[in-house]
């Protein structure tokens, strides 16, 4: 059966609590980067990727890439979660020896398909494994999430172009539009409105979402492919930070860790305990 929206929502606050003590615990990390995503990721991983952690390379698997490495803790907490990782590694995230970096490493990490962080790359590996799918015949999938700021990288365009021509209808990019990025706004950087329109005309198939509903996100991703013969893109309007109020569309909080008060405060609106400088 296939869990209530009431248990992913349970799933999400669990994610958003693990974030918050992975990175708080490394002593350094993207908090708001990681908690825009974690509904696009409980919903992905609850119901809609076909993947097993008991085999983690099986061929007709479906593949998930996360171009914007930058977010690769809420990933490992996703994982854990679903079994392709021992829950008790998740805090050594950071850590000297650690298989756990600032970005997902496919080497070190089950259920990890590409080692990402230098944005833009994530798209153009993807649309490599769409082809390389209808070239073998195969039914999987590949979904790809990247950032609205990732999307200023010549090679994403190069790949939106290419993805149409091969009629990839079995690619879906998922764009965690926060608009925000680094320590300012997109519109302040480089602007890219109209955006679902660049993707229309490139070929696509697009719909935009509220990236932090999973009832909205389960619809969407339950429709795919959205045409036949199209790759589809969907436009995940999310809140950067989203979970913890003073950090939520606030930009500098980028890569900024919480003082000892800030830290109170958070752990308060996640459910956590914080004592004596721990979080528990």
């Amino acid at each position: 059966m296939p869990l209530s929206i009431e248990e992913l929502e349970v799933k999400a606050r669990k994610v958003r609590q693990e974030i918050f003590k992975m990175i708080c615990g490394a002593g350094g990390g993207h908090i708001p980067a990681c908690l825009s995503i974690v509904e696009i990721l409980v919903t992905l991983y609850n119901g809609v990727l076909r993947v097993n952690p008991g085999g983690p390379r099986d061929p007709g698997r479906d593949r998930f890439i996360l171009s914007k490495g930058h977010g690769g803790v809420a990933l490992y907490a996703i994982l854990a979660d679903k079994g392709f990782l021992d829950p008790r590694l998740l805090l050594t995230h950071g850590k000297k020896g650690t298989i756990l970096g600032g970005h997902p490493d496919m080497h070190k990490v089950s259920g990890i398909e590409a080692s990402t962080g230098a944005l833009g790359h994530g798209l153009p590996f993807g649309a490599g494994v769409a082809l390389a799918a209808k070239i073998d015949a195969k039914d999987y999938r590949v979904f790809v999430l990247v950032g609205d700021g990732e999307c200023q990288e010549g090679s994403i365009w190069e790949a939106a172009l290419f993805a149409p021509q091969m009629r990839l209808d079995n690619l879906t990019v998922i764009v965690d539009h926060n608009k925000l990025q680094a320590m300012g706004s997109l519109d302040d950087i480089i602007g890219l409105s109209p955006f679902a329109d660049k993707w229309k005309v490139f070929g696509w198939a697009v719909e935009e979402v509220d990236g932090n509903n999973i009832s909205d996100l389960r619809n969407t991703f339950g429709r795919l492919p959205l045409k036949p013969g199209r790759p589809t893109c969907i436009v995940a309007h999310t809140l950067k930070g989203k979970g913890i109020s003073f950090m939520e569309n606030a930009p500098i909080w980028h890569y900024r860790m919480p003082n000892p008060e800030e830290m109170k405060m958070a752990c308060a609106e996640l459910g956590l305990a914080f004592e004596d400088g721990v979080i528990e």
